[in-house]
């Protein structure tokens, strides 16, 4: 059986991957073929390159030691330049350099088909709206493109195609794991923030936010959609009701918890069950606004 990782998109919520990952590893589940898009595509590279224990661990320290201006640098002057349409990256309210220093510094493979599993990201493509499976060619420019969050940073060229965001497209892209011969499916997920008390404030949080909505819905239809054409393993998500997708000060705590939850959810014969997770399906109450 050819197994598949999917690694979903989730902003700094990316760092439960890690625990699901850790669990994975160490009870013996490894995949022939690895995922990503959109901060999946980040993780999905990482863990590609060095896909055990060992490599895990250091993908944990990377998170660990991530803060949110080493990836949303915000700028208020250049940032509303930007924004008005004056200033360099303009079609990005954020410059793209603080992740593609962390990229740099962390992958040592240079283009997608050196990873020792074989490692596809996903992408958008602006224009048409078409998914864009990248498994050849620079790594970097592939991840940036998958991870170029809508607004908030600038399109990537590749090969003359403008790329955003792999989420607008298909942020769990099951079927791409199917046409490149997958058998089983295990996606990893970010989940929802759980109804936090008080809703996100500002243009990157409301953007990262939005988008984290649109992933766990597209991941919902396309589990009903591909459920009976592929064995699809969805590990449970983790809720942190607490941490919004730009928050980055409890990475410790969702890998811990990632990781027990995910092994709580293998010893039970999860990974062989196809099915959604309960606590994946977001079910907010539904309120009549009042009449003008």
């Amino acid at each position: 059986m050819k197994t598949a990782f999917i690694l979903a998109g989730g902003g700094s919520l990316g760092a439960i991957q890690v625990g699901m990952l850790r669990a994975l590893v160490d009870y013996g589940v490894q995949p022939d073929l690895v995922i990503g898009s959109s901060v999946g595509a980040i993780n999905a590279a990482r863990f590609a390159q060095e896909p055990n224990r060992k490599g895990v661990d250091a993908l944990a320290g990377i998170w660990s030691g991530v803060r949110r201006r080493d990836v949303f640098r915000v700028s208020p002057v250049s940032g509303l330049l930007r924004l008005v349409g004056l200033g360099s990256g303009r079609d990005g309210l954020l410059d793209p350099s603080g992740l593609r220093r962390l990229l740099e510094k962390n992958l040592w493979m240079q283009r997608l088909e050196e990873s020792p599993v074989p490692l596809a990201v996903v992408a958008t493509d602006l224009h048409s709206g078409e998914l864009v499976m990248l498994d050849r060619g620079p790594v970097i420019p592939a991840i940036l493109a998958s991870a170029a969050i809508p607004g908030v940073f600038p399109p990537i060229e590749i090969e003359g195609r403008r790329l955003i965001d792999g989420g607008v497209a298909a942020n769990t892209p099951v079927a791409v794991a199917r046409s490149l011969g997958a058998d089983r499916v295990v996606v990893l997920p970010t989940g929802n923030a759980c109804a936090p008390t008080e809703a996100p404030r500002g243009p990157l949080a409301v953007s990262l936010q939005a988008l984290n909505h649109l992933i766990n819905a597209q991941l919902v239809q396309d589990v009903e959609r591909l459920r009976h054409e592929v064995c699809l393993a969805v590990v449970p998500p983790v809720c942190h009701i607490s941490v919004f997708v730009h928050d980055f000060s409890r990475t410790p705590e969702m890998i811990a918890d990632a990781h027990a939850s995910t092994l709580a959810w293998l010893e039970s014969g999860g990974v062989d069950r196809c099915e959604i997770p309960e606590g994946l399906v977001v079910r907010p109450g539904a309120r009549a606004l009042p009449a003008a």
